[in-house]
């Protein structure tokens, strides 16, 4: 008769051994990945924007013109950090970030400038479809500037302004659809060729501390098109032909003031920013955004200087008007 003897079974063989969840590779998902790479990219773009080119579409330059708003990819990433769990979109959240403020945080600090103020300018786009130009102009006067120029004038909108402001503002021209409202006798007022007729002027105000030319202009508008991209070549070549006038112009001191249809950091407004400083990037505070007046996306209205000491630059309150009007003091 056979024992029976109990024997231990064979343990499994390694290659069959499934490995316990306590062991399972913790690697992001497809999605997680898509993520992180947003992440990347947004830092990318916002230290490298300027080598993004420009062809097609113009892409560089709409990238620039929205390029403030890159911060928004900062809460983007982090509602998704704690959705997934993920410590490492919280980490890549740090890249937008960081560059984001390296790039525009000094933007928020207060420059103004001290300095005894010679001549304040305020300048405002009133809209041609405006509803309450004589309130518009009412609410200009009273902010006290020595000069007030304005954009996007009717004809008719032409006689209320000079209604309103006559008993304040003695001296006064206008080319087309721009004008300008002078505290100072003026000289040598001419409308200047910026490719679309009746857009830009340039005068000289005989202020108490010397002379000074002042531009007024309004850029041709833009537009995106999903099948053309970013429309901005008419207003491109305003641009050129604006800058070379203030570059040729003979009077030291130059200001110009006006709709530019676009922000400083946008490339194709090198012409006139490579000549003249903007206001707000040397005596504001914050990005001073202007369009549209119900919810500002954009800077696109700025009053630019040359030989002049910006002291303080900020927006002035809504009028009935789609653009905020802007004012600075500056130092002659």
């Amino acid at each position: 008769m056979t024992a029976l003897i109990d024997r231990p079974a064979p343990a499994p063989s390694p290659r069959h051994r499934q490995p316990t969840s306590a062991v399972k590779p913790n690697r992001p998902g497809k999605r997680s990945r898509l993520v992180i790479a947003y992440g990347v990219l947004t830092a990318a773009t916002i230290l490298l924007h300027g080598s993004i080119p420009n062809r097609p579409g113009n892409l560089g330059s709409l990238v620039e013109t929205l390029l403030p708003w890159s911060i928004l990819a900062v809460p983007v990433l982090l509602v998704f950090a704690i959705a997934r769990r993920s410590v490492a979109i919280l980490l890549v959240m740090v890249m937008p970030l960081s560059a984001w403020l390296a790039t525009f945080g000094a933007t928020f600090a207060d420059k103004q400038q001290s300095g005894t103020a010679d001549l304040t300018v305020v300048s405002h786009n009133v809209s041609a479809v405006n509803s309450n130009h004589a309130g518009t102009a009412t609410a200009l006067a009273a902010s006290g500037a020595d000069l007030i120029a304005l954009e996007e004038l009717s004809r008719k909108a032409i006689r209320v302004y000079e209604r309103v402001l006559e008993p304040s503002y003695r001296y006064h021209v206008v080319e087309g659809t721009v004008g300008l409202w002078s505290k100072y006798p003026i000289a040598d007022s001419r409308s200047v060729d910026i490719y679309e007729p009746d857009r830009a002027l340039r005068t000289t105000v005989e202020t108490p501390r010397g002379p000074v030319a002042v531009f007024v202009a309004h850029l041709s508008s833009v537009r995106v098109k999903p099948a053309i991209g970013f429309m901005t070549n008419r207003r491109n070549y305003a641009a050129k032909l604006l800058g070379e006038a203030i570059r040729t112009d003979r009077v030291r001191r130059t200001i110009l003031a006006g709709d530019f249809n676009g922000t400083t950091l946008d490339r194709a407004l090198t012409p006139l920013t490579d000549r003249l400083v903007s206001v707000q990037d040397e005596a504001g505070q914050g990005f001073g955004l202007t369009w549209p007046a119900i919810l500002p996306i954009a800077r696109i209205d700025n009053i630019l200087v040359r030989n002049v000491k910006p002291l303080r630059s900020w927006t002035l309150p809504a009028t009935t008007s789609d653009h905020l009007p802007i004012a600075t003091t500056l130092a002659l």
